[in-house]
């Protein structure tokens, strides 16, 4: 099969891109990047949440396309099965995919408060009440994992779909200095210190690009 191209956005802005960047890496999967500037109308408007459809991550593979992140992510997960991006145990897996549809459909107070922006650091950043309660979740989410599954990854002794999907929280936590309990702080750590991560954020750190509405504290 011809190798694969994954369309992505801006590194330092696009949490959806690093999602399917991240899953991609994961899975092992030789891929080219395809990206779109963050001054395309559309592009503009998905990182703004002002888009009603996910344009980016796109993953075309031969003849296969595939857009949404969860699908992505099961889509490598078929090809790719012994990356165990989805957990082997049937309970923790349909846990996994719980976990994970919930950050793709939930959490709006967050990402509208806290838009990841991976070269910005506002410490004691104020954050409102309907964001806090969204990090709250995000936490229990992370404890609970912990709690179940022995860690050091949210499903045991290596990264999944999982954690792929809450990284880019990671970097707005670290962003917008969100306190963080010991536990959930050294995962915050480990996720960064993946190498996949560390690729991106060096990546993140030379774009030249910037969008004003993301670059505020507001």
């Amino acid at each position: 099969m011809a190798k694969a191209v994954l369309t992505i956005s801006s590194k330092n802005y696009g949490a959806w891109a690093l999602r399917g960047w991240l899953l991609s890496k994961l899975a092992g999967l030789e891929f080219s990047e395809k990206t779109i500037s963050p001054d395309d109308p559309a592009m503009k408007a998905e990182m703004l949440l002002l888009s009603s459809s996910m344009l980016v991550p796109s993953l075309q593979h031969g003849s296969v396309k595939v857009w949404d992140t969860l699908a992505i992510a099961e889509y490598l997960n078929e090809i790719k099965p012994k990356a165990q991006l989805l957990p082997a145990d049937v309970a923790a897996r349909a846990h996994c995919r719980a976990i994970c549809g919930e950050m793709h459909s939930g959490f709006a107070s967050l990402r509208a408060a806290l838009p990841m922006n991976i070269k910005a650091h506002f410490p004691n950043f104020k954050i409102w009440s309907r964001a806090q309660a969204d990090i709250d979740r995000v936490l229990e989410i992370w404890r609970e994992c912990f709690t179940r599954y022995g860690g050091p990854y949210l499903f045991g002794k290596q990264p999944t779909v999982a954690d792929a999907m809450y990284a880019p929280v990671v970097t707005r936590f670290l962003t917008y200095d969100v306190a963080l309990d010991k536990v959930c702080a050294a995962y915050a750590g480990r996720i960064m210190e993946l190498p996949a991560m560390k690729e991106w954020v060096s990546q993140a750190l030379q774009e030249p690009d910037d969008i004003d509405e993301l670059d505020a504290e507001f």
